[in-house]
């Protein structure tokens, strides 16, 4: 359980440090319920949730979201891998007293919620990995099966990625400021020009994502655009742990319509993480449908090991 004082009220921020370097995050829902590490996407911070905390708290579930090293308030972690990752939600599940969890992680957060999984065996009960990435290259992803169907304007970003960090650093620094111009505006427009699926245009629409994108995107980069930089360059490096060798029960989770993280990368993770149970939705993009029935379904597969309706 998640030790804290209140018992059906997060908070927003809270931190703990691990190895010199401070680890934000915050607590929402039934902070005596059962705990879920929720991994942000990348950019993105640990306000990246349902903004309906009573959501969780009827679900029993105390959601621990953070600020993956160099997002929000935490300190940057130059030349980490997706590896490293697990370090830290073990810090901050022991800052918490938590000694097993849920893990969740999505888009970016992907390969982070399998790195956990594979490296904290006897934590993790049970992980899900929404609209994850695939490992690039010989363990994974050929490049061109990689690519093929990201929408142009993801293109570039890995473009600027593989031309090294100072070219993607110049250009993250750019792609931030305009997102918070635009946010400010009209939060449908975070994406700017990704032709996204008309479910993923449908879904921003909705006003709790909207809340969710106001409070998050600046919020990403108060230190900085170096956790965006340092996600790029360890998503497309070495991960630092063999996808294969992950014991732990995972839920692999894609979109059919997604152009941000295309399905092939769900496929190769479904034919790759051992035994994992993969849901496949043919109408979905990178947002999902239907917001507060796949948090539900989550939940009860992390907390309970319940499959979720359709999956195999």
């Amino acid at each position: 359980m998640c030790r804290t004082a209140a018992s059906v009220m997060g908070e927003s921020l809270r931190t703990t440090t691990t190895g010199g370097r401070t680890l934000a995050f915050a607590i929402w829902g039934d902070t005596t319920g059962f705990p879920v590490m929720s991994l942000h996407g990348t950019p993105g911070c640990r306000l990246n949730r349902w903004p309906r905390e009573e959501v969780y708290t009827g679900l029993g579930v105390c959601l621990v979201t953070h600020d993956r090293a160099g997002y929000g308030r935490s300190t940057r972690h130059r030349g980490r891998s997706v590896a490293d990752e697990a370090a830290d939600v073990a810090a901050i599940a022991d800052a918490l007293g938590i000694e097993q969890f849920g893990v969740s992680g999505g888009s970016g957060g992907g390969p982070h919620a399998l790195a956990c999984a594979a490296l904290l065996p006897d934590r993790v009960v049970r992980t899900t990995c929404l609209v994850g990435v695939a490992p690039l290259g010989p363990d994974g992803l050929e490049r061109e099966a990689w690519l093929t169907g990201m929408d142009p304007e993801n293109l570039k970003e890995f473009g600027w990625a593989e031309a090294g960090e100072d070219i993607l650093a110049r250009e993250l620094e750019r792609e931030q400021a305009a997102a918070e111009r635009r946010v400010a505006e009209d939060p449908t427009t975070v994406f700017g020009d990704f032709e996204l699926s008309e479910s993923d245009r449908a879904q921003l629409r909705r006003p709790e994502i909207a809340q969710v994108i106001r409070d998050s995107t600046q919020e990403q980069a108060a230190l900085g655009i170096w956790g965006w930089v340092d996600d790029d360059l360890a998503i497309l490096g070495p991960w630092g742990f063999d996808v294969g060798a992950i014991t732990v029960p995972v839920l692999v989770w894609y979109g059919k319509t997604d152009v941000l993280v295309p399905p092939a990368h769900g496929a190769w993770l479904a034919a790759n993480v051992p035994d994992c149970l993969v849901k496949v939705d043919d109408v979905a993009g990178h947002l999902g449908t239907d917001p507060e029935r796949e948090i539900a379904e989550n939940m009860s597969w992390l907390r309970d090991g319940v499959s979720p309706p359709d999956s195999r």
